[in-house]
């Protein structure tokens, strides 16, 4: 069983929720980003995200967009984020989804890095920019490889086509819990709960909902109406901070610890 797929079946069981983080890979490094991974799982987190770098990552706000700078100067490739799986493989069972952009998988070969990622150990694609109209011959790809396709619901998705969408989804559906880039937000948005009812009506999949979530408080109430809560900016930051010092791994692990605490306390 695909391991994203087992974790949500396992916390389904616990009447727990999910914990998803976010971070770029190659920020500052491949070989801290080798580090951070199992010191995540060890906390909590229960599906790592990892970002591929991409020169124009248009869904992404500015905390994110200057990983992916980072990624990139640090010499982070897609080749060289497979090869870290590969390795993390060998002492972590953590379920990793790579964040990406369709760019960087159309110039590799679509069929080519599918394969290439279920050999390192991926578990699932998130490809920004594809629409599921034109994914037809990936999402055979995926189902074939035994990766799960995560697909990815706005507040302003109208329910036909989240029907659409969700047809095509596995391991999870991503909620976008608010429009625009992702980054941090002062609140959670008022349009939570109502697009994971929507979402629901059309799949029983684990709901995730992500974007602008920045504190133990707020993933606390956004998982009071979803499967899963998604972090990513607000750990980001945490390492943009700590840059390559040898706090860096401590002080992210202890932050990303308190968000997990927060979603499964009563």
């Amino acid at each position: 069983m695909n391991r994203i797929t087992a974790r949500f079946d396992w916390l389904r069981r616990q009447r727990q929720k999910g914990l998803i983080v976010y971070i770029g890979a190659g920020d500052p490094d491949l070989e801290t980003t080798g580090r951070l991974a199992p010191a995540l799982e060890g906390v909590g987190v229960d599906v790592l995200e990892l970002g591929v770098p991409f020169s124009d990552p248009l869904a992404d706000g500015l905390v994110n967009q200057l990983a992916a700078q980072r990624g990139l100067a640090s010499g982070t490739t897609p080749a060289k984020v497979l090869a870290t799986v590969a390795a993390l493989r060998r002492v972590s069972r953590l379920p990793i989804v790579l964040y990406l952009y369709y760019n960087l998988v159309h110039r590799h070969g679509v069929s080519a890095f599918v394969e290439q990622a279920a050999a390192a150990g991926v578990d699932g694609l998130l490809l920004l920019d594809l629409p599921p109209e034109e994914a037809d011959a990936y999402d055979a790809l995926m189902r074939a490889a035994g990766l799960c396709a995560i697909y990815l619901v706005a507040p302003t998705t109208p329910a036909e086509r989240i029907r659409t969408i969700v047809a095509r989804a596995s391991g999870f559906v991503y909620c976008v819990s608010r429009e625009g880039v992702t980054g941090m937000q002062p609140q959670v948005a008022r349009s939570v709960a109502t697009l994971t009812a929507a979402v629901r009506a059309h799949t029983s999949l684990p709901v995730a909902v992500g974007f602008g979530i920045s504190n133990p408080a707020q993933a606390k109430a956004v998982a009071a109406h979803a499967d899963a809560v998604v972090v990513g900016s607000a750990v980001v930051q945490q390492i943009a901070r700590w840059g390559k010092t040898d706090e860096l791994v401590p002080r992210v692990t202890a932050f990303v610890g308190e968000l997990a605490q927060a979603i499964r306390s009563p």
